[in-house]
This record gives C-alpha cells, sequence and structure tokens, in this order.
C-alpha cells in the first residue's frame, strides 16, 4: 500500500505536473506571444502558398508596423481572418496605375513581391487608424482594390506572419519575388 502511494506520487510528479505546465505555457504563448495561421488562397503567392501554414507574432503596437509586412488581419465585410501584405499606412494617399504599379504620397512603390500585377487602377485616402493590404498576386487577390470597405481597422490586425512552418520543404523565411517561384 505505501508504494502504491509512492509510485503514485512519482506517475504525478514526473508525468502530469511537467503535462499540465507544459500544456499552460503553450496555452500562454499562443494567446500572448504567437500563433499559427494557414493561408487558404493564392492571393500571396508565390511569397505563402495555398495550404501554407505560417507562424505570426501578436501586434500590440500599431505604430510599429512598415509598408510591406505581412500581416494577419480580421475583415468585417468577408467575416474571415485574412494575411495579406500592409500597403497604406494611416494618412497615406495610395494610387494604383497603369500595369498595377503602385504610388505611396506620389512616390512609386517598389514591390519585389509582386510577380502577377493586373491593371485595376484605383485610388485611395487611408483614414486615420486605418490600414490598406494588397496581396502579392494581384491577378487573383481579392483585397482592399475590391473591398466595399477597403480599409481595415488597426484593432482587427492580429499578428505580423514571420514564418512557413509547414510544409516542411518550404520552412523558414519568406522568399519573395521571382525566386520564390523556384522555392
Amino acid at each position: 500500500m505505501f508504494k502504491d502511494k509512492i509510485m503514485k506520487n512519482e506517475i504525478i510528479r514526473d508525468w502530469i505536473v511537467p503535462i499540465s505546465i507544459a500544456i499552460i505555457i503553450g496555452l500562454l504563448f499562443s494567446k500572448f506571444v504567437a500563433f499559427r495561421a494557414v493561408v487558404p488562397t493564392p492571393s500571396m503567392e508565390p511569397t505563402i502558398k495555398v495550404g501554407d501554414s505560417i507562424i505570426a507574432t501578436k501586434v500590440y503596437n500599431k505604430g510599429n508596423l512598415k509598408r510591406g509586412d505581412i500581416l494577419v488581419f480580421y475583415s468585417h465585410e468577408l467575416n474571415a481572418t485574412l494575411t495579406k501584405r500592409l500597403i497604406g499606412l494611416p494618412g497615406d494617399t495610395v494610387e494604383v496605375k497603369e500595369m498595377g504599379q503602385v504610388f505611396i504620397n506620389g512616390v512609386k512603390l517598389e514591390e519585389p513581391y509582386v510577380v502577377n500585377s493586373d491593371d485595376l487602377m484605383v485610388n485611395f485616402q487611408v483614414p486615420e487608424d486605418k490600414y490598406l493590404f494588397m496581396g502579392d498576386n494581384r491577378q487573383v487577390s481579392f483585397d482592399s482594390r475590391r473591398w466595399t470597405e477597403p480599409y481595415i481597422d488597426a484593432k482587427d490586425i492580429k499578428g505580423k506572419a514571420r514564418f512557413v512552418l509547414y510544409p516542411f520543404k518550404r520552412f523558414g523565411k519568406f522568399v519573395v519575388g521571382e525566386e520564390a517561384l523556384q522555392h
């Protein structure tokens, strides 16, 4: 009987406690630090491919966001969590001209990540506390250029995409442009 009690205490100490701690740490990590997202459409190809599982870190300070960041956000219009590239910051004037060339406040934006552009020409004036997003695969991306409400509230930005987790053959940092076509 005494031996059974010792064995029971060892099981609790050696197995139950460490597993419980690991689960708690994992839950806290996913709640406050980083999370996994799966990309369901080709809108970010070739940078991120359909079905890629990516890791994103939580965004707490929107002031640190930069044009060109790949962000995960919630779209109320589409009732979906999306992954797109940040193009327009609060206060920006964004013009998409011939051959899909993007101009921010009158200056042409260099976009080495765009392989497939399109001829959709639109203009935006990004309101304060709002952001404008586009996919890298402009020919097929259903993004700000085509939405009824093109801007995303700062509060709806969930995380900054950091790297591909799966498939393992693509594990690592994002590869852009022509190089991404081979990756």
